[in-house]
Order: C-alpha cells, then structure tokens, then sequence
C-alpha cells in the first residue's frame, strides 16, 4: 500500500511552489501587502458624561412605579393594556401636585 501513496504524494510535491525568503524579504513583502499605515497610538476614549434625570423624570418614575401594581396580575404579569394605561395613570399622577 505505501508505493500506491506515493505517486499521489509526489504529485502534490510537484504542485508546491518551494519559496524562501530571507528575514529582510519578508519583512519589506509584509510592509508592502500591509501598505503604509502609521503605528496605532492608543489614545483613550473620552468618557460621556452620564444624563442628567430631570425632575419630571424622577416624579413620572416614582409615580410609575406607585401604580403599577394595580395594572398587573397575581403572577406579575401586564394585564391587557396593563402597562399602557400604567403609563397614562403615572403621566396623570407625575402631572398633578399630590405628593408621591
């Protein structure tokens, strides 16, 4: 069986271009392929500043969170339009000057 593996081997031998390139070759033909792109300076990103929450914000969100367990179910779920009239209702609230 190896001398049926060998003329398939030696073909494959046949199809392979042996190259061999000094250090200074394949340098200056990485350069070339790789194009002249300057060195990567890590520059840091700049931090965003986070949001400021307006007061109306804060209101609609505690109001949100007061009346919305009267718009869900037992198990925590939405009830149909739950969470849609959960909204209107906090909007309403968040609007009005009662205290939260």
């Amino acid at each position: 069986m190896p001398s049926e593996l060998q003329p398939h081997q030696q073909q494959g031998r046949d199809n392979m271009a042996e190259v061999t390139l000094t250090l200074e070759e394949y340098e200056a033909l990485r350069e070339m392929a790789m194009g002249s792109t300057p060195a990567i300076i890590d520059t840091p990103e700049p931090v965003q500043k986070k949001r400021k929450v307006s007061a109306s914000q804060r209101r609609y969100g505690r109001a949100f969170k007061k009346v919305a367990p009267q718009f869900k179910l037992k198990n925590g779920s939405w009830k149909k339009n739950g969470f849609r009239l959960a909204v209107r209702a906090a909007h309403k609230l968040a609007k009005s000057n009662r205290k939260l």
